[in-house]
């Protein structure tokens, strides 16, 4: 089959995630980068176009103009992956499916609840498909903790623990010229979030899809440690869950000693799962009255949807850009059920505007409750 022509808002030299989307995207020979506006700098656009390859006809300086150019191009692109930050993302998204083209769009979907909504309205009006790259979906061992939860493996859920610690803004380093921190710790970039919404959401989503739970309520304290930071860098978020599950969120990007600590405990009437991302090939069971087991990526017992994400076999290490590489390599099988008129299977699939919705409520809701000193607030179900 023909490789899915691919388009890049954002990623220009320098950026990390533009990257990491590049790399996914081309793992599993689904996507061939084919334009792109890399960079709101003219120059720094079309130097970054050139150094990977795009040729001067199809390196844009700006997004609005690629997406009028590619629609009317035979052989313009399918698909755009936006890779800017958080306060681009609606304009940006919302031009390219209105010119027919999927989006791949990294998380969160927007700064608010209404600009996710809109998306989510302009994507079911084109009918193409709005991705959101909660790519820790793409881990093999958590598709596998999912399917024991759905299952009924670890019985009834009363307990969910999920955590995201970070320590690269454990110091004012966005006045100090780094340009990622400058646009993270920005509210008005930011909707007012930092760590909560830069890889809290991303907790909350982890805990969401394991668990296949729906949040009713939570009451959050956000904490701006660093004297001087205008949005949070610590959020401890008490969680209460449908059918009575109570939760756990911690998200820091202060916490020293800590590079990318993502990891989900799983708590039901009947045994317990733990998945630390440090080590994504291994997933602790435990079983009321039995040894704890470790499963592992590729061994014995592994379900159907954790087969479908292993590339490799057992023993051969899996890990990041791997599992973000199968939530591309699933966008392009929608991508092409939907060219073909086919059906597709959303069991254990990527996050879609529903997704991006749930995680923008989730962000509003502790926000809201934050503000009003740790308040329960209850949290709006996407629809």
């Amino acid at each position: 089959m023909a490789k899915i022509r691919l388009g890049m808002v954002g990623g220009g030299q320098g950026g990390f995630i533009g990257a990491v989307h590049r790399i996914a995207a081309r793992l599993d020979d689904e996507f061939e980068l084919v334009a792109g506006a890399l960079s709101s700098d003219p120059i720094r656009a079309l130097d970054s176009a050139n150094s990977i390859g795009i040729v001067e006809a199809r390196a844009y300086t700006s997004y609005q103009r690629m997406a009028e150019t590619e629609a009317k191009r035979s052989d313009g692109i399918e698909a755009v992956a936006i890779v800017t930050p958080n306060d681009s993302h609606a304009d940006i998204a919302t031009i390219f499916l209105n010119h027919g083209i999927h989006v791949i769009c990294d998380k969160p979907l927007a700064v608010s609840v209404e600009q996710a909504r809109m998306l989510g309205a302009a994507a079911a009006k084109s009918g193409k498909i709005l991705a959101v790259t909660y790519n820790y979906r793409g881990y093999p061992l958590i598709r596998q903790a999912r399917a024991m939860c759905v299952s009924r493996e670890i019985g009834k859920i009363r307990i969910v623990e999920v955590e995201y610690l970070q320590d690269w803004l454990a110091e004012r380093i966005e006045i100090g010229g780094s340009k990622g921190a400058q646009w993270r710790t920005d509210p008005e970039r930011t909707g007012g979030a930092g760590a909560i919404g830069d890889i809290g959401v991303h907790a909350f989503d982890l805990a969401r899809y394991v668990t296949g739970l729906r949040l009713d309520a939570l009451s959050a304290e956000l904490t701006s440690f660093v004297p001087g930071r205008r949005v949070d860098d610590d959020a401890r978020v008490l969680l209460r869950f449908e059918d009575g599950a109570k939760g756990l969120l911690w998200a820091s990007q202060v916490a020293i000693g800590n590079e990318n600590g993502l990891a989900i405990r799983v708590y039901g009437d009947r045994g317990g799962l733990e998945w630390h991302q440090s080590e994504p090939n291994e997933l602790w069971y435990s079983q009321l009255g039995s040894p704890t087991q470790k499963l592992t990526r590729g061994g014995p017992g592994i379900s159907v949807a954790a087969g479908q994400a292993t590339r490799l076999p057992a023993g051969h290490p899996e890990g990041y850009l791997e599992a973000f590489a199968f939530i591309y390599k699933e966008v392009a099988a929608a991508i092409r059920a939907s060219q073909n008129a086919t059906d597709r299977n959303d069991e254990s699939s990527f996050a879609m505007a529903i997704d991006g919705i749930a995680g923008l409520n989730f962000i509003q809701a502790a926000l809201l409750s934050s503000a009003g000193g740790g308040v329960w607030q209850a949290v709006e179900k996407p629809s």
